[in-house]
């Protein structure tokens, strides 16, 4: 595997996407949403999406010209209109909308329609978490996965992030596919040739598998089996049907449908704490809640009890200091990109340099 700076990939994921014919603003916000993926160690939502991406626009699948815009507006509630953009540009407008309305009405829900794949639902979870406030967002997604009972896919993986302060370095941060796992995770398996743990996915006749290929083909399963499909519903009522984006097999697959727009649908709800509580307070809580967890009695060979995002949390920490490894077809990947799009490839960095603040930011 190579390794990269944080930096270099945003910098090198910016330059790609603006040669690609994306607007700087938008650009931005996309590659910071891959980088933080990859850097928190979810690299199914990371830097290997780039590819796919750019070919979307190159398509004319995505929209990178025209802006979000709001639709509907009842103070606390709102609709944005994505415009087909690219869903982390889009994301990042209606969590900023979110995060207005919540501070002035203590509560916010802001629906999101015709939009696209938006990255990890941790990257605006965070975000909120950071200006003091209690977030729910989901996401739906295209059809990969079977309702119970069923063989064919039919809902979509549908994220789900909760994030709330703790007063401390790092926030309450539970992100999950409603799917026994992200499909990405299956993408990155099978491009590293590598098989897939029992129980992740079905094949295209509906027998279990433990080829990530195949399991391409057929489905992933669902997360603790009917709790998890009707999770998986829950989220796409919220994200697709109340908004008026696409619900089940009416969200396209960008990488199997080239004829449509995506329409994914997103809802950011977010509570402010000071609705309820001082923050002060509310942080108090919230640490003597973590320090009774983490006094909690641990099970033989381990030695902490993390709670949602801290593993992650302490996974992006080091991998800002020491870089990021992408394997070896992702690398060739970009490689090809940057070659066809004449954006300089970044150096892959010097552990030893990295640590002396002498990183190579790219040729």
């Amino acid at each position: 595997m190579t390794q990269f700076a944080p930096e270099a990939l945003t910098d090198f994921c910016t330059a790609a996407l603006v040669a690609g014919g994306v607007r700087q603003q938008v650009a931005m916000s996309v590659a910071a949403s891959l980088v933080y993926a990859d850097v928190r160690g979810v690299e199914s939502h990371g830097i290997l999406r780039l590819p796919i991406y750019l070919r979307r626009v190159r398509e004319g699948m995505v929209d990178v010209v025209r802006e979000p815009a709001v639709v509907q507006d009842r103070g606390a509630t709102a609709l944005v209109d994505g415009g087909n953009n690219f869903g982390a540009y889009v994301g990042q407008k209606a969590l900023d909308l979110a995060i207005e309305r919540a501070r002035h009405y203590g509560v916010a829900t802001v629906g999101v329609c015709r939009s696209n794949h938006f990255g990890t639902a941790a990257y605006f979870a965070e975000q909120a978490a950071a200006a003091g406030l209690i977030a729910v967002i989901v996401s739906n997604a295209s059809q990969t996965m079977p309702p119970t009972g069923g063989v064919r896919p039919f809902l979509g993986t549908n994220p789900l992030a909760i994030a709330a302060p703790t007063g401390g370095p790092t926030p309450f941060l539970l992100d999950m596919a409603t799917s026994q796992v992200a499909r990405g995770k299956i993408i990155a398996a099978a491009r590293r040739g590598e098989a897939i743990p029992e129980g992740w996915a079905i094949d295209a006749a509906g027998q279990p598998t433990r080829d990530a290929e195949a399991g391409l083909a057929g489905a992933v399963l669902p997360l603790g089996g009917a709790k998890g499909y009707g999770l998986s519903m829950a989220i796409d009522i919220l994200a697709g049907v109340l908004t008026g984006a696409g619900y089940g097999p009416h969200v396209r697959n960008m990488y199997e449908d080239w004829g449509n727009p995506q329409d994914v649908g997103h809802s950011f709800i977010l509570i402010d704490i000071t609705a309820f509580m001082p923050l002060s307070i509310f942080l108090a809580r919230m640490q003597d809640y973590v320090e009774l967890l983490k006094a909690e009695p641990r099970a033989p060979g381990i030695p902490e009890i993390l709670f949602a995002g801290e593993y992650e949390h302490r996974l992006a920490q080091g991998r800002r200091e020491t870089g990021i490894f992408l394997v070896p077809a992702v690398v060739g990947e970009l490689s090809e990109l940057a070659a066809d799009l004449a954006v300089p490839m970044p150096y892959p960095i010097d552990l030893v340099d990295l640590r002396n603040g002498r990183a190579a930011a790219g040729a």
